[in-house]
């Protein structure tokens, strides 16, 4: 039997515009759905079974970015969970904008959940995020490079947009924490000031502003307003071998603890120069300056020497270095 109407053409078969009713009958089905899911959660949570229908099998006319993580207690996966806000942050921006339609929806598969999703992808680390296409299978930049651009929501929106063409603005809960401890710590100050106000010297002492000063400049030369900026995860575990890395291997990324650590590292080899300054001006007896000479000096070469062999670990090639190899 054959259809001839003016939509299909004199040479259509009529089952082949039965499948074509069919089709488009579960793509509504399935959008419908998924509208309805994101109604109610911005980041679908989905097992195996929801994985195959409403991700892998045909038809599918949106896209779908996929958290893949574990995010049970006993995962303990601290980056998880840390990922798993940002990726929430995402998910509700675009939810709840005026621009959201049903091109792109958020979701997420816990491995406890979906293990044979894992298992279907050969995936064997958590967090990833894996961005599924509309039309053809996933390439290589539809994976997110979690170990370089960390996973803070803006990174996220900005990777989204360059996979789907979606601009989503990211839009944070407010947060009051911080004017909530800057209000604490100027009522701390002032009300200091005023117990004291008939002796403010204090204010004039220079090694308060010294020690100061020297906190600033070592947080903000230890990488935090990085930190800030690109929300790296803390530390990586490698899923296979369990061994935990605090120092990125690479020039173009970091960790949050590698700032901690260049950080102690940096007020180690700043206390070192202190203590050899004292030693050379105090007036204090010549056996006290002797000890503050030679625990500067301590300080000095073996902090500053794990800096050096930290920078030879990220700058491969680099052909110095001094105590350590």
């Amino acid at each position: 039997t054959h259809c001839s109407c003016i939509l299909c053409g004199p040479t259509v078969t009529l089952a082949v515009v039965l499948v074509g009713v069919c089709l488009c009958t579960l793509l509504s089905e399935k959008v419908t759905q998924m509208m309805e899911w994101a109604s109610k959660r911005s980041v679908i949570r989905m097992n195996g079974d929801k994985f195959r229908r409403f991700v892998k099998a045909p038809p599918r006319n949106y896209s779908m970015v996929i958290m893949f993580t574990a995010l049970q207690p006993q995962r303990q996966c601290g980056v998880c969970r840390q990922a798993d806000e940002e990726f929430q942050v995402l998910a509700n921006s675009w939810r709840y904008s005026s621009a959201f339609t049903n091109k792109v929806f958020f979701a997420s598969v816990d491995f406890d959940e979906g293990s044979d999703v894992f298992q279907m992808l050969n995936m064997n680390s958590a967090p990833t995020f894996l961005h599924f296409p509309s039309k053809g299978k996933p390439r290589r930049s539809d994976t997110y490079e979690l170990q370089v651009r960390g996973f803070a929501a803006e990174q996220l929106a900005r990777w989204v947009a360059d996979r789907t063409d979606v601009q989503i603005r990211v839009i944070r809960p407010p947060n009051y924490a911080g004017p909530l401890l800057l209000g604490f710590l100027l009522a701390v100050i002032g009300g200091l000031a005023y117990l004291r106000r008939h002796n403010l010297e204090f204010l004039f002492n220079k090694n308060v502003w010294a020690f100061s000063a020297l906190c600033f400049v070592l947080i903000m030369t230890s990488g935090q307003m990085w930190n800030h900026i690109r929300g790296p995860p803390y530390a990586h575990k490698n899923p296979s071998t369990g061994q935990v890395s605090y120092i990125h291997g690479s020039s173009q990324a970091q960790f949050v603890a590698e700032t901690h650590i260049v950080l102690l590292f940096n007020a180690a080899v700043t206390m070192g120069m202190v203590l050899l300054c004292e030693a050379a001006t105090s007036d204090m007896d010549i056996g006290k300056r002797k000890i503050m000479c030679v625990a500067g000096i301590g300080l000095v070469m073996l902090f500053f020497s794990w800096l050096l062999s930290i920078f030879r670990a990220k700058y491969h090639g680099y052909p110095y270095s001094f105590l350590m190899s």
